[in-house]
C-alpha cells in the first residue's frame, strides 16, 4: 500500500506562502563589549543558519497574547506574542533560542515585519505529511528605536 504523496503540493504551497526573505541566526557567543565612543554595547556577530524564502505569520488572535510576569516587578512588562515561521522543508531546523528576522517583504507585503525580531521557541515541527516547516516564535520585545 502506497502512502500519501504530497510532493506535487510542495511547490504550489511554497509559491503561495514563502514570499518574503527571512534570516535565522544563532546569537553570537561571548560577552558584549562596551564601546565608550558610542555609549553602547557591541555584541559578537551572529552565526547565520539560513537566509532565504520564508514567511512569518501571527499564530492565533491578538486576544491570545498572554502576559509574562517578571520577578521583583509589581507589574507585567513583557508579553508572550505567538508567531509562526514558515520555511521550505529543505531549510535547516532552527534550534530553540535562535533569532528570526524578515529581511525583505514581497510586493504589497506587510512592511511592519521589517525591523522586528523573533526568538525560536522550539525546534521546527516535523511530520509525516509536512509541506513546509513550521517553527514557533515569540516576538522579542523592542523599544521604538529597535533595541531589545
Amino acid at each position: 500500500m502506497a502512502g500519501l504523496d504530497l510532493s506535487g503540493v510542495v511547490g504550489v504551497v511554497a509559491d503561495l506562502l514563502l514570499q518574503d526573505t527571512v534570516r535565522i541566526s544563532r546569537p553570537g557567543a561571548g560577552t558584549p563589549v562596551f564601546d565608550p565612543a558610542t555609549g553602547e554595547y557591541t555584541y559578537p556577530p551572529a552565526d547565520i543558519l539560513y537566509e532565504g524564502l520564508g514567511a512569518v505569520q501571527v499564530s492565533g488572535t491578538p486576544g491570545g497574547v498572554t502576559a509574562i510576569p517578571i520577578p521583583s516587578q509589581p507589574w507585567v512588562d513583557e508579553t508572550n506574542s505567538r508567531y509562526r515561521l514558515f520555511t521550505p522543508l529543505t531549510a535547516p531546523i532552527a534550534d530553540r533560542g535562535m533569532v528570526v528576522e524578515v529581511l525583505a517583504v514581497h510586493l504589497r507585503g506587510d512592511s511592519g515585519l521589517l525591523g522586528r525580531q523573533w526568538r525560536v521557541q522550539d525546534p521546527g515541527v516535523a511530520g509525516t505529511l509536512s509541506v513546509v516547516r513550521i517553527t514557533g516564535l515569540d516576538q522579542i520585545q523592542q523599544d521604538a528605536e529597535g533595541a531589545a
